[in-house]
């Protein structure tokens, strides 16, 4: 099996982005305070890659279920636990299964490949798998068709395997609870020694009922089901799964994927910059009563208590937002990534065709996709790059080097560089200019910028090393 980059092109596409962001809170840490890193000395803000990658895969998949964008109607992927209830609406909304039965099957059949599930004691986690499955998105239909297909089989065979599964849960159980209770004897035997034999007996008997529940063997999946699941969770034609790659250890035949795209955590080019925002919500039915108060015949001694209750706010309290101007940057591996559509079974020209169409909507998510949380509260999601700076080589190239000093904002004649944005362009691309006229494998630069400032400030650099581009469809050849 042989794949290649296109002739007309190299194997690493590397990314290179500024954006200025005030007053946002994208990614918290379990304090819920901003993530941060220490970097040139200084404190940073931090927006985690796994955060960005989660908001340009989800961004690509909705654009191609929209048919919108350059994959429109392809393949793609989704990650969750929920495999087996998914499979279950299925059975019951396309096969007419009654939900019981689905749920039940489908959870064995899927827990009979490999993969584990919650306790079956807890109804919120027991039909859920215990690690995220990033799988086709259409996994679960084909999965219930053919347990549909092959009901008989797969109905008998799950009865068989629920009920083994019952049995040795009890055992288990009663294992436990004996073990317990020899526990108790022992301690009490160590007061009173005639007790002794009797504790030593039930120890034993616990030992041997334990032992009964771990020998206690479960049906194997019939081997055309377990075929059937194996493919219908492999990567097979999701574009977002060879772009992003996925890791699934539970499943030893199941194909894990090194994916095509790096990306790098963000982080401020300039001394990290937060507030602690106070707020206060109002109550509506607190501020109705102060605004239309009972008439005076109608008050009561005790009515005091109701005016103070109305006095201030119904909930207050602090959250921390961040600003500032952040660098990130990814690459795209494109060798890698036709071998991935390669191995999910493409020809040649298919992985080809695909690996185009992939490359141009990952560009656009790069550009376009950002984390969604508070969007409601801070419009974060609004935000557009001050610069986008593409160009190919024969190995990733990574330019956090050239922030490694933190911007200083005082103006350019008290000693400082000015604003962060303006700056940290100037840097970027004279760090470019400069590695780029050492490596000749470097090229086909292109910058986009959507900040009418650095568009001016464009026009008066000299030998960038990049040609201005107006669109994100132009950053990639």
């Amino acid at each position: 099996m042989t794949s290649s980059v296109p002739s007309s092109g190299s194997q690493f596409l590397s990314l290179h982005l500024l954006e200025t962001l005030v007053a946002v809170l994208p990614v918290r840490d379990e304090n819920g305070a901003p993530k941060s890193i220490v970097y040139g000395g200084a404190e940073r803000h931090m927006i985690t890659s796994q955060a960005r990658r989660r908001a340009e895969r989800v961004h690509t998949r909705n654009r191609a279920n929209a048919g919108v964008g350059a994959l429109a109607g392809r393949g793609t992927g989704t990650r969750t636990r929920e495999w087996a209830l998914i499979t279950a609406r299925e059975l019951t909304s396309e096969h007419g299964w009654e939900p019981e039965e689905a749920v039940r099957t489908a959870r064995a059949v899927i827990e009979a490949t490999g993969l584990k599930f919650g306790d079956p004691g807890k109804k919120t986690v027991a039909n859920l798998t215990k690690v995220l499955l990033f799988a086709p998105s259409d996994a679960g239909a084909r999965i219930a068709a053919h347990i549909e297909e092959q009901a008989g089989t797969v109905r008998a065979w799950a009865d068989e395997y629920t009920a083994a599964q019952a049995t040795a849960t009890a055992a288990a159980a009663a294992a436990a609870a004996k073990k317990k209770a020899a526990r108790k004897g022992a301690a009490a035997a160590q007061e009173e020694p005639h007790g002794a034999d009797g504790a030593e007996g039930g120890a034993e008997s616990g030992a041997a009922a334990e032992a009964s529940a771990a020998d206690a063997k479960l049906p194997a999946l019939p081997a055309a089901t377990r075929a059937a699941v194996l493919t219908a969770l492999a990567p097979r034609d999701a574009i977002d799964i060879a772009l992003y790659g996925r890791f699934l250890a539970e499943i030893a035949d199941s194909p894990n994927v090194d994916g095509a795209v790096q990306s790098s955590h963000a982080f401020t080019v300039h001394e990290a910059e937060q507030v602690d925002d106070f707020y206060a919500a109002a109550d509506d039915a607190k501020l109705d009563r102060k605004r239309n108060p009972k008439p005076a015949e109608k008050t009561n001694a005790l009515d005091f208590l109701d005016a103070a209750d109305d006095a201030g706010a119904g909930m207050t309290g602090y959250q921390s937002l961040i600003t500032g101007t952040f660098y990130r940057h990814a690459v795209l591996d494109r060798l890698k990534l036709r071998r991935n559509l390669r191995a999910a079974g493409m020809t040649e020209e298919e992985a080809e065709e695909a690996s185009v169409a992939a490359e141009a909507e990952f560009v656009t998510a790069f550009v376009d996709a950002f984390p969604e949380a508070k969007k409601n509260s801070t419009a974060s999601t609004g935000s557009l790059p001050a610069l986008v700076l593409a160009f190919e080589g024969e190995r990733p190239y990574n330019y956090a080097a050239a922030f490694q000093n933190p911007i200083d904002e005082n103006p350019v004649g008290g000693g400082g560089e000015g604003p962060a944005g303006p700056a940290a362009v100037r840097r970027l691309l004279k760090h470019h200019a400069f590695v780029s006229g050492r490596r000749p494998d470097i090229k086909a630069g292109r910058v986009l910028t959507y900040d009418p400032q650095i568009d001016e400030l464009l026009g008066t650099l000299k030998d960038t090393g990049a040609l201005t581009v107006t669109s994100a469809e132009e950053l990639t050849a």
